[in-house]
């Protein structure tokens, strides 16, 4: 299977300089340019200590100046936030200076403080997110756009630069919901799948996706589909679990906090089938607990191979998206079980 690293820039508590997170990931980033992993996707954040990442274009290309080999993926471009031809622009530029290494996820968002701040009516981020991402690939397709839709008109205008990677990079959009995985389905996108829903659930999202795939048209083989877990890997499980457990308590605590809530998803589809995670559902003991028992990798690295297996034959991983929970849990990884995973 392919691995990639989901990377976040979370600061803690603020306990060191900002400048060391970074620099902590630029080695980590390094290492994995030199090892087994096919990308590094980074998170795009606002207003939160829970990754300090505004601009993933713009870490893009510093990336990309500081590797060879290393595929770099957005996870994901928060398309409502931008003006779509801005968001080409960027994303263009980043695969020309990067020698074609692109891999373009986008998503609507899901934090409430992120909607509030920028202006955008939490109602409107399906509309939104779609048309943006239907301008963007005729941008990067098209000589020149001429558009009409609900929220942009644009009329014979030349975007450039283009692409390096021809027609375009290639795409994935995040779902988590019954309502974006069934439109990406219909419209035959490839689709990235969160770190916060259970391992059943990703599972149940995978085969729905398929089936509205098929439903189009479209067939399931042959992509790859990202799955995102959170990942805690150690010399003992009981070290394992200490830091599982810890990585779980920060994601509750911080998701609790002002603003940081997920905003609803209103969906006839989502009450028949299933809709995004509640990150910090109910008490603090049952969220984390949640977290331990079905959504984090956790264990020694001869654990963690064979839970990886299961789930490759129960729920069809074959991308995982690991999100490490700590320094020590990415080094025995990259050093013991990546190499027994990796295709």
């Amino acid at each position: 299977m392919k691995v990639g690293v989901l990377q976040f820039f979370s600061w803690p508590e603020r306990r060191v300089a900002l400048e060391t997170v970074y620099e902590r990931a630029f080695e980590r980033i390094r290492i994995m340019d030199e090892t087994g992993y096919d990308a590094v996707w980074l998170a795009e954040h606002h207003f939160s200590s829970f990754s300090i990442c505004p601009s993933i274009h713009m870490m893009g290309v510093h990336i990309a100046a500081r590797t060879r080999n290393l595929r770099i993926g957005t996870a994901v471009s928060l398309a409502p936030f931008y003006h779509p031809l801005r968001l080409a622009e960027e994303v263009a530029l980043l695969d020309v200076l990067s020698g074609g290494r692109v891999n373009w996820g986008a998503g609507r968002g899901y934090q409430m403080s992120e909607f509030q701040a920028f202006g955008v009516a939490p109602d409107e981020s399906y509309p939104r997110f779609r048309e943006n991402v239907q301008i963007v690939l005729q941008a990067w397709t098209n000589e020149r756009v001429s558009f009409k839709g609900r929220f942009w008109e644009f009329d014979d205008v030349e975007v450039l630069p283009k692409p390096a990677q021809k027609p375009h990079p290639p795409v994935w959009l995040a779902a988590s919901s019954a309502e974006a995985i069934n439109w990406a389905g219909e419209n035959g996108f490839s689709i990235m799948m969160d770190p916060h829903s259970s391992h059943a659930q990703i599972g149940e999202k995978r085969s729905f996706y398929r089936d509205a795939l098929a439903r189009h048209g479209f067939a399931l083989e042959g992509r790859d589909l990202p799955m995102a877990r959170l990942l805690a890997v150690a010399r003992t499980r009981e070290e394992a679990e200490r830091i599982a457990r810890e990585g779980a308590a920060w994601t509750v605590q911080s998701h609790r906090k002002p603003g940081l809530q997920g905003v609803e998803v209103k969906s006839e589809l989502n009450r028949k089938h299933f809709s995004v995670p509640d990150i910090a559902r109910g008490g603090g003991d049952d969220a984390i607990e949640r977290y331990m028992n079905g959504v984090i990798l956790w264990g020694t690295p001869d654990q963690v191979v064979e839970e990886i297996q299961r789930l490759r034959d129960e729920i069809g991983l074959d991308y995982l998206l690991c999100a490490p929970l700590s320094h020590s849990s990415f080094t025995l990884f990259t050093d013991e079980v990546l190499p027994r995973i990796a295709a």
